[in-house]
């Protein structure tokens, strides 16, 4: 190797690839036509696996989170009322949280009970919905827009049909399953598309059935992700459940319209697809002599319409709450083969072509991987000078990329303590001294405060209860602080039982005082992740410092030794009160 050494870096990519290229070339114009059928069958069988594969990645994030939206709307274990007016606030609430979970597709929770009242929460968007209401069985829903989780009301609008939740296909299958479920496909009362309900029965104080809470799970999405499908100019891919109803399919519809107006299903059968047609029929007798259990993606050929060689692959879903669909993906043979005779004759050309673009290739590559190097480079100086949270914006699947990953959890270590999940000791001094630079600018005179934190008697929970719980202790204090927190305000953990809080956008001295007493009320209240009964009666809280930027100091160290101060000032006071 070391008749290389005196090649400069874009000689060592390049050249060996151009007389590689050209050998290749050379070789592969005797084999390609040889080969050639063989490739296709390989590229098909990985092609086709691989499509089921992403069609059923789809489908798993299309309904994965029904599950705990149901789990918001009604806990488990939950009581449901006898009339829904009397948790008409709690229903709303607790609805508007579900749907706000996975606002696409899940953004409609609705429960019927068996007295036939209905209630049911539509989002537009995240700040727009609609609740839909029946307290009366035999009167029709009242909907009602709304802005915001406790927006007002506006005026009611009728339906002009009657909708009974008892007698609709995910109220009845609900009511019977003692745990989740999913309905079978149906047309929604509204929309006139497919939906696939999960639902869950609701049971009253008694454990008798009360009613029967349930998500919609829209199929359009997920039609139009199957319509989009680019896999060759004459292939197939649909779902579809056991009995061969469409659910989605990339050539057909999967609804008609009746002549009386009404909508209804299509079965593949019926679907005027003769590809569609064969290629049910052909995986329904693969079924016929399998178990009905989940498969995994599986191939095969056969032969389609006018004889023309299908390659066809194919996977069953399945899970514990009753879906069961059915991925179908199939593609004519000659869509592979087309080209391959052609390729003798263009072989070549391309290897003289592909030498060339080997050369520009290895010169981008050679730029690109150069470019990453010098972001790196650039990240670690600035890490060095103590910025910890200089970006890096690489994205690679290669080892420069696994580099650039590591890079970036390195950083996040050296901002983060790692018992509270906080930022340190370095990261808020930092923040501090950005906040001053940030203020100093004629742009944003904005003051700010920094709050220092020193917890009371926790020596005596490390001495009681052992080093566990003092972090146990140390962890809840922590998630206090933070959840209590703006967007824009910051936490971290100090030293020790010690936290600064940065907070930002503070007025004048009567808020700062307020946050500190409400900091201070956070502190009092009972620790829930220990046994306090072996503290002797001693509680906890804390002492809380403050410095107002720029009153009482105009340095990150200086506000920090001034609230530090003031904290120590009012332990202190606090003693002699004692």
């Amino acid at each position: 190797m070391k008749r290389f050494t005196h090649l400069s870096l874009r000689q060592s990519l390049t050249v060996p690839y151009v007389v590689l290229v050209i050998g290749v070339a050379s070789l592969i114009g005797a084999l390609s036509y040889r080969a050639g059928s063989q490739a296709v069958d390989t590229v098909a069988d990985h092609l086709l696996r691989e499509t089921v594969g992403r069609i059923a990645q789809a489908v798993d994030r299309h309904i994965v989170g029904s599950g705990a939206v149901l789990e918001a709307a009604f806990p488990e274990g939950m009581p449901a009322p006898a009339d829904i007016k009397d948790q008409f606030a709690a229903l709303r609430t607790r609805f508007w949280i579900a749907t706000s979970l996975h606002l696409d597709p899940n953004n409609y929770v609705y429960y019927g009970t068996r007295q036939g009242q209905f209630f049911g929460l539509w989002r537009y968007s995240q700040q727009d919905g609609e609740l839909r209401i029946k307290f009366d069985a035999a009167a029709p829903r009242s909907l009602y827009r709304f802005s915001g989780i406790d927006g007002a009301l506006s005026k009611p609008e009728l339906e002009t049909r009657i909708y009974d939740p008892r007698v609709r296909p995910w109220y009845e299958t609900g009511e019977t399953s003692p745990s989740l479920t999913w309905t079978s496909i149906y047309i929604d009362f509204r929309t006139a598309e497919l939906v696939a309900t999960r639902a869950r029965r609701v049971l009253d104080a008694k454990g008798d059935l009360e009613g029967v809470v349930a998500t919609d799970v829209s199929l359009r999405q997920l039609n139009a992700f199957v319509r989009k499908l680019k896999i060759s100019q004459h292939a197939l891919a649909f779902i579809i459940e056991p009995d061969g109803n469409l659910i989605a399919s990339s050539r057909s519809p999967n609804t008609i319209m009746l002549a009386d107006g009404s909508n209804a299903r299509i079965n593949a059968i019926d679907s005027g697809d003769a590809l569609q047609v064969a290629a049910f029929d052909q995986v329904r007798q693969i079924m016929a002599t399998v178990p009905s259990a989940a498969t995994p993606p599986r191939t095969t050929r056969f032969v389609g319409p006018n004889g023309e060689s299908i390659q066809l692959a194919y996977e069953r879903l399945r899970d514990m709450a009753g879906l069961d669909w059915i991925i179908i993906v199939a593609v004519p043979r000659s869509d592979f083969m087309q080209g391959v005779t052609e390729n003798v004759i263009r072989t070549a050309v391309i290897g003289g072509v592909a030498a060339l673009l080997t050369v520009l290739i290895g010169l981008v590559i050679l730029c690109w991987v150069s470019r990453d190097l010098r972001q790196l480079a650039e990240a670690a100086r600035q890490v060095g000078k103590g910025r910890l949270d200089a970006p890096l914006e690489i994205n690679r699947r290669d080892e420069i990329g696994d580099l650039a990953t590591s890079f970036r959890r390195m950083q996040q270590k050296l901002r983060i303590d790692v018992l509270t999940e906080l930022v340190n000791r370095d990261m808020i001094l930092r923040c501090i001294a950005d906040r001053i630079h940030q203020h100093r600018r004629t742009t944003d005179r904005k003051p700010f405060a920094v709050f220092f934190v020193d917890l009371n008697n926790f020596k005596l929970v490390n001495d009681r209860l052992g080093h566990d719980a003092g972090d146990r202790v140390l962890i809840e204090i922590g998630k206090r602080l933070r959840i209590s927190t703006r967007t824009g305000d910051l936490v971290a953990r100090y030293a020790g039982d010690e936290f600064v809080v940065l907070v930002d956008e503070v007025r004048d001295a009567d808020t700062a005082e307020q946050i500190r007493r409400h900091i201070e009320r956070l502190l009092r209240e009972p620790l829930t992740s220990i046994d306090t009964e072996f503290l002797a009666g001693q509680t906890l809280g804390g002492a809380v410092g403050l410095a107002r930027y720029p009153t009482d100091a105009d340095t990150a160290d200086g506000l920090i030794k001034h609230a530090d101060a003031d904290m120590y000032a009012r332990k202190r006071a606090s003693k002699l009160n004692l």
